[in-house]
């Protein structure tokens, strides 16, 4: 009879479970709880990792379920040197033959952004782009020293950190996170053999001129690391990419580079991605594959008709034609097909442009009243309310000298003060 459960009931078996049912378990619940699929999860994540830890190893799992969690935690012998349990991470990647590391050990992709006219995406252009990329030091091949003189350090596994777990009480457990100190965080550090010659020649050269000195962990790194690239594996390059604009791309569209991010040891490039930024153009304006100009007429162009000429993004010109008696009015809206904006991936296929008219109506007396008279006969007769005593007559006034009213105000008075109803009138102030 086990002592505890808590372990069994992490993976959802039976104190009976054999090694295969562990697996099947741990497979199952690692898998859905891992952080990259639920980032929240990561306490979560470790429980089930130490717990199958525990479990699937024969020594650990007697001890767990004689003395439970504490004599984990206390080595099984009741002292306080416990267990160091290994990383989620690492026991994740064992399982899975190192399947989830081949998928997370990928660069960041780098995103940059491009201004394009309107004109760019209509005609189709290249442009050039220089960026600053991390590249793997050709001289010592991304190693960060010369061949066998560095190696991933054994104590951290190459993380730069040491995890180790510290009993403040019987039952009480805190985890403490340092850096490792035999490579003092980097990860990685001098094959012994070479990184004695290299001292040894350090220390004779010093004692041929009578100085002498203490060397710490970093400069022994130093000693064995590349002189190009100061053992970062990587040195920065210019790089020029050439970003091809087909006809009909949109405002916020991507363009990858596949693998052109930036470069990193033991590590797949990421992608260069560069988005397209539109810029607003002075005529048109772009709607999906339809392009929209506005045109502005005179009010003798709308009502007697016009010609007039569009000058389009490929330097084109176009002439539109109104037929004489046919009225344009303010606002209407006209279209020419298939001379939008070209199709994205099907260039000789074009959208609508679409025109809107805007009619500028002439200023305040532009004609002398017996004009005005004659213009009136030409036009279609108007239509004369019936007017009767009992309606008000009010004032018209701009819409601009109301604004210095109080806000929400009405926009008509009365004046009652002498106690007789009166014309009202529109009050300005």
């Amino acid at each position: 009879m086990v002592k505890e459960m808590k372990y069994y009931d992490v993976l959802g078996v039976k104190p009976s479970a054999t090694p295969d049912e562990l697996k099947k378990a741990y497979r199952k619940l690692a898998l859905k709880y891992h952080p990259d699929k639920n980032p929240n999860e990561g306490e979560k994540f470790k429980l089930i990792s130490q717990a199958y830890e525990v479990l699937a190893d024969e020594k650990k799992r007697q001890i767990y379920d004689q003395g439970g969690e504490q004599a984990i935690q206390e080595g099984g012998t009741g002292g306080n040197n416990g267990f160091h349990f290994s990383s989620p991470m690492d026991i994740f990647d064992m399982f899975f033959g190192g399947r989830a590391q081949r998928q997370e050990r990928r660069g960041k992709d780098v995103v940059h952004q491009l201004s394009v006219s309107l004109a760019d995406l209509y005609n189709g252009s290249t442009r050039k782009l220089a960026l600053q990329n991390n590249v793997l030091c050709d001289k010592c091949e991304g190693r960060g020293g010369k061949k066998g003189a560095v190696e991933k350090c054994a104590s951290c596994r190459g993380s730069g950190r040491q995890v180790r777990l510290q009993q403040l009480a019987p039952g009480m457990m805190q985890q403490i996170q340092s850096i490792c100190h035999d490579c003092q965080g980097q990860g990685e550090r001098c094959n012994p053999r070479d990184r004695y010659a290299q001292l040894i020649h350090v220390l004779l050269r010093d004692f041929s001129i009578g100085r002498f000195q203490s060397f710490s962990t970093a400069f022994y790194f130093s000693l064995c690391r590349c002189k190009h690239c100061q053992g970062k594996k990587v040195v920065r390059e210019r790089k020029i990419l050439e970003v091809h604009i087909d006809k009909g791309m949109k405002d916020g569209q991507k363009i990858s580079f596949s693998g052109e991010g930036d470069q990193e040891s033991g590590v797949e490039p990421g992608d260069v991605i560069i988005v397209l930024d539109e810029k607003e153009n002075e005529t048109f304006r772009r709607n999906g594959d339809d392009l929209l100009y506005k045109m502005e007429l005179q009010l003798v162009e709308a009502l007697c008709g016009f010609q007039k000429v569009i000058k389009t993004l490929d330097e084109r010109e176009l002439v539109i034609t109104s037929i004489p008696g046919e009225v344009v009015k303010h606002a209407d809206i006209r279209c020419i097909i298939g001379e939008g904006m070209p199709m994205y991936k099907h260039p000789l296929e074009k959208g609508r442009l679409i025109v809107q008219f805007l009619v500028n109506f002439p200023e305040d007396n532009f004609l002398p009243p017996p004009k005005l008279a004659f213009l009136k006969t030409l036009l279609p007769p108007a239509e004369d309310p019936a007017i009767t005593d009992d309606m008000e007559t009010v004032n018209l006034v701009p819409l601009e000298n109301t604004q210095n009213r109080r806000h929400h105000g009405n926009a008509y008075d009365s004046d009652e003060d002498d106690g007789q109803q009166r014309g009202v009138q529109c009050q300005t102030q």
